[in-house]
């Protein structure tokens, strides 16, 4: 079996590349990656020389590499996005090329191969803020930042793809992940590596902001579920059940690292800050017999010495990471050339 795995490189990608090399035997796997910032050939280091991985250097929207390596592909699964909402909020246009016109060139890619499966791999932003109860497949999409809003027209592309082509492709759509070989940009790692080096965490307004936790390796395996078992055109959500404000998170990292509370530091909301994301994820685990595995302190806590034993992984990418009052300063400018 032949997998088309795209942003292998990233944080989920490469979790699910080590997950899918080490608990099937059959599977030959090409990571196509463009190896941005997010894209980290050391994740994946320890795998490198594996005969059944192939690493190839490519952009999504680049039809001619992207055709020439998905041929005999039995099933693409499509990680690549850019992905951080503060730089979305800045460069938007970055979004809309790779999320939106890369996803295009993949499908059409498939389409014109005829690729028996294809697992696109969204996220829960797309519905927007649910004040109350939670999202299911089949809710309007309602995304509010340029990041969602490119991944909401991604999703609706292969909809659209099924529909019109009769394509068999699938959609993912995944609460807020955490674990090991995150870049830290995101939340979690850049308040545990800046809780190491003693130094402040912005948090958001309020930090009253509600948003569901699921540990990486149980997303990759509800991938894997879908991968195999998940029928075509139809939605999965995907999530970890572990609903928990922004502030409440950062007052449980700073506890189990031992590190004072007054690392936190109030900065302005973020524009278009969606105040709380809940999925209902009844479907996958009764169609697909998924359930998440990982207890969410456990998890949390396994993650925050990873990042203890590993400091030489993010040590180097921490003088690349671009902090949030470094995204508020370029929002601020940006703004004022409108």
């Amino acid at each position: 079996m032949k997998i088309f795995v795209t942003g292998g490189l990233g944080f989920i990608g490469s979790n699910f590349i080590r997950h899918v090399l080490s608990a099937y035997t059959d599977i030959r796997l090409v990571n196509f990656d463009k190896q941005t910032y997010a894209g980290n050939p050391e994740n994946l280091k320890d795998i490198s020389s594996d005969k059944r991985y192939t690493l190839v250097k490519a952009d999504i929207t680049d039809r001619e590499k992207t055709a020439r390596h998905m041929e005999g592909t039995d099933v693409v699964v499509h990680f690549a996005a850019e992905t951080h909402v503060d730089r979305s909020i800045i460069f938007p246009d970055e979004f809309i090329k790779t999320n939106v016109l890369g996803t295009q060139v993949l499908l059409d890619t498939a389409k014109k191969l005829n690729i028996p499966r294809f697992v696109h791999v969204s996220t829960d932003e797309v519905y927007g803020s649910k004040e109350k109860g939670y999202s299911k497949e089949s809710d309007n999409l309602l995304p509010n930042s340029p990041y969602s809003a490119s991944k909401a027209a991604s999703d609706l592309l292969a909809r659209s793809y099924y529909v019109t082509y009769k394509m068999p492709v699938m959609v993912t759509r995944c609460t807020n992940n955490f674990g090991p070989y995150q870049y830290p940009e995101k939340m979690l790692p850049l308040l545990i590596t800046n809780a190491f080096n003693d130094q402040s965490f912005p948090v958001y307004g309020d930090g009253l902001q509600v948003r569901d936790w699921i540990y990486v390796l149980d997303h990759v395996k509800a991938v894997c579920a879908v991968m195999f078992k998940g029928k075509p055109g139809e939605i999965y959500n995907i999530g970890g059940m572990n609903g928990i404000t922004n502030k409440e998170l950062a007052h449980k990292v700073l506890r189990l690292i031992g590190k004072p509370l007054s690392l936190l530091k109030r900065v302005e909301d973020r524009p278009g800050h969606d105040r709380r994301y809940a999925l209902d994820c009844s479907k996958i685990k009764k169609e697909l017999g998924w359930k998440p595995e990982h207890n969410f302190n456990d998890a949390l806590a396994e993650t925050i010495e990873w990042y203890r034993k590993n400091t030489a992984w993010w040590h180097k990418l921490k003088d690349k990471t671009k902090y949030k009052s470094y995204y508020a300063k370029q929002y601020k400018k940006r703004m004022q050339k409108v």
